[in-house]
């Protein structure tokens, strides 16, 4: 007969509540925190509907009033060293975790607005209007709110995209030796999203102490969480991956605060993550001043049911039942927060000229100075100053024949050797004997527990790099085992880690190292051979790097590792079982951003290429010795790092352009190049610049197929014998 047994699942699953004893009982001093700051939070955020009712602010306003119990709550347990991140709405977790790291708590009070508090509430308001003084120079606006200087990391306007950055603050903290926490906020809206099933899974297995903190208020956008999921309760999902979790009333602020207490209390012990769900509600739309039912999705009998119970109300409740302050008091002190906003707001506004009776506008000298658009999309390399920078022609090192694939395992090895900063991870790099193609062999043999064996969820494992790297205590360096898979990480890679300085303004670094490989050519079909270089660089926040040679990528690499902006690293397949120059033992030069290399000097052609395609290209001008040609190994490919003196001088002499890449016409890096050439230097162009490219599909499987789908030798020849009949 068949037998059903039961499980249980192998993490607890709790619903925490209160009761009237336990807000008998509470901390008096608790109750004053989470009253005040709460009420900090719904004055602030009232004051940005009514700036947005008046135009004044510029795109949306997703305001959290309503939802203040869940932030105080969650926030008061935490220290300045713990981290926060959360969605775009986020304004009340940013200015509770603000708040709480300058605030002095005096027992027996509420939270007294002190001038540091005072510049808080200035400088988040400033930056929701676009201002120059924000805490992210303007740029990040209402969902973009970051103050690393207080322990909050950065909201995010991609639902779930902050999540897996969370998971490496967490990292960073773990393996830097203290026992802070993360907290990473999101709603119901995002609790389906892959990315976030993905960092749950990794920060159980490998122990993290980060906490989940789902705010479900009910509805993402219009749409309902009964739509969306057929478990509503979304803490549930926890036990699926062996996490802890409390589902609380996020109503009840001090329900919020017992639970994260707890959960910290975990955290900290080194147990790993947490989840908690907090049930609460929005009082407005999604975005704006007017309620839900407005829209028609909600009905006004569920607004009044939930402003029946709000957090605000209940914890005033509490303190002038147990005598800790009179409601006359408590009022004067929303009134002084409500003053203190209109304060503020007079010193960002000016009456507009001859308008309307109280139309306002911002003051005009507070806005960015527009020469600042461009500022901070990348760093200025000065922590490359003072490094030793060699080429090949100029090494003091000893040169010999080296296999490309035995420098890039040594180099990653040796550069783990003088800093160990340095993290490897990726889907199989810790085990093979070096992963699928040796490149982690060496740094395996001398820093195992620095080469992370990740679960195939790029998402999660290249967000959890982008977060250490936006932290700074660890170098994480991620390799996708093709450059194809890029794209299911193309939020992390493009959204968040290319645009995190410069969203945020400026002058955070992002020490980040993306290495892929390039495999058309091996019968890996499709969706596993594609040339990344086209897309990666229309992303202004990477730089692309592009190693020929084991020289090369040795330098190359040396200097990657030591930048502070997010570098991707191309490596081709076909140049792995090769050899070529490389150094014996010295593997401590570096080679210079934005500097190619001439392989071969001539005076008929420029010939531009990278990668692979450069040896093909030297193949094909050795077949075709009618054609004097210059040939530049580009190195980098990204629009900051391109050697424009090497480009320029050789078309001024040769005054003819042959652009070679191996990958698809469509994802063509050289269509970009072809143009900017064009345009730059048109005057010295007898000939619209030419290219080698592969065909519009991607390769596929059949040896025959895929050999018509991509560029080598013969395709160049055929260009070069073109060019020399006309």
């Amino acid at each position: 007969m068949t037998t059903h047994t039961d499980l249980v699942p192998g993490a607890p699953w709790v619903e925490l509540s209160t009761s009237a004893r336990d807000w008998s009982d509470a901390d008096p001093d608790v109750l004053l925190q989470l009253l005040g700051r709460a009420q900090w939070i719904r004055s602030f955020e009232e004051y940005v509907l009514e700036l947005a009712g008046q135009g004044l602010i510029h795109g949306p306003a997703h305001s959290s009033v309503g939802q203040e119990g869940g932030a105080v709550g969650s926030i008061l347990p935490l220290r300045s060293d713990d981290f926060v991140n959360g969605s775009h709405r986020g304004h009340h977790q940013f200015i509770a975790k603000a708040v709480g790291h300058v605030l002095q708590p005096k027992p027996g009070a509420l939270p007294e607005i002190t001038p540091e508090v005072h510049e808080v509430f200035r400088r988040t308001l400033a930056e929701i209007c676009g201002l120059a003084d924000g805490f992210c120079r303007g740029r990040g606006g209402s969902m973009h709110l970051q103050w690393r200087e207080a322990g909050a990391m950065g909201t995010n306007a991609i639902v779930g995209g902050g999540v897996p950055q969370a998971a490496g603050f967490a990292w960073n903290m773990k393996h830097a030796g203290t026992d802070a926490v993360s907290v990473t906020y999101f709603g119901d809206g995002a609790v389906n999203i892959g990315s976030v099933l993905e960092t749950f899974n990794l920060a159980a297995a490998w122990k993290l102490p980060i906490c989940f903190f789902i705010e479900n208020n009910q509805y993402a956008v219009s749409t309902p969480v009964a739509k969306a999921t057929a478990e509503t309760r979304l803490s549930a999902r926890g036990p699926g991956f062996g996490i802890p979790s409390w589902r609380v009333d996020g109503m009840d602020a001090l329900a919020v605060y017992t639970a994260m207490t707890e959960a910290v209390e975990h955290m900290r012990a080194g147990h790993g993550p947490t989840i908690i769900e907090a049930d609460l509600y929005r009082y407005f739309h999604q975005n704006g001043a007017f309620p839900g039912s407005a829209f028609g999705y909600r009905s006004k009998a569920e607004e009044k049911a939930w402003r029946e119970r709000d957090a605000i109300d209940q914890l005033r409740a509490a303190v002038v039942e147990r005598g800790l302050l009179t409601a006359d008091a408590v009022d004067a002190a929303k009134a002084e927060v409500d003053a203190v906003m209109a304060g503020i707001g007079d010193g960002l506004l000016e009456p507009v000229a001859g308008g309307k009776p109280g139309q306002r506008r911002i003051r005009p000298e507070l806005w960015p100075d527009t020469s600042f658009v461009d500022v901070g999309v990348r760093g200025d390399l000065a922590e490359l100053e003072g490094l030793r920078f060699e080429d090949q022609d100029d090494f003091t090192g000893e040169l010999g024949e080296r296999r490309f694939i035995d420098v890039v395992s040594d180099v990653m090895g040796r550069r783990m050797e003088t800093d160990d900063r340095i993290v490897v991870m990726g889907e199989d790099v810790d085990g093979l004997k070096g992963g699928t193609n040796g490149a982690t062999k060496r740094a395996l043999e001398l820093f195992p527990g620095r080469v992370l064996g990740t679960p195939i969820s790029e998402n999660a494992f290249a967000g959890l790099g982008g977060g250490m790297a936006l932290d700074g205590r660890f170098r994480p360096v991620v390799e996708f085992m093709y450059a194809d898979f890029m794209w299911v990480a193309a939020d992390q890679l493009f959204n968040q880690v290319a645009k995190a300085r410069h969203m945020f303004g400026g002058e955070s670094a992002v020490p980040f190292v993306l290495r892929s490989k390039l495999a058309a050519g091996t019968g890996y079909g499709s969706q596993h051979s594609m040339d990344p270089a086209g897309i990666l660089t229309t992303a202004p926040g990477l730089r692309v790097v592009a190693p020929s040679t084991p020289f090369d990528y040795v330098g190359l690499m040396n200097t990657a590792l030591a930048c502070d902006d997010p570098v991707v690293v191309l490596e081709h397949v076909d140049l792995y079982t090769t050899t070529g120059v490389g150094p014996v033992d010295d593997l401590d030069y570096h080679l210079p951003v934005g500097k190619a290399a001439v392989r071969r000097e001539g005076t008929d052609l420029t010939v531009i290429s990278y990668l692979s395609m450069v040896g093909h290209c030297l193949e094909a001008l050795d077949e075709v010795g009618e054609v004097s040609a210059d040939l530049i190994d580009l190195r980098w490919l990204d629009r900051a790092s391109l050697d424009w003196a090497t480009i320029e001088e050789s078309v001024r002499k040769t005054n003819r352009v042959l652009i070679v890449e191996q990958g698809a016409i469509g994802t063509s890096y050289g269509g970009w190049l072809a143009d900017e050439i064009q345009r730059r230097l048109f005057d010295w162009l007898d000939a619209p610049v030419e290219r080698v490219t592969g065909g519009e599909a991607s390769p596929s499987i059949s040896k025959v197929l895929e050999r018509a789908a991509i560029a080598k030798t013969d395709e160049v020849v055929t260009a070069l014998r073109r060019i020399a009949a006309e």
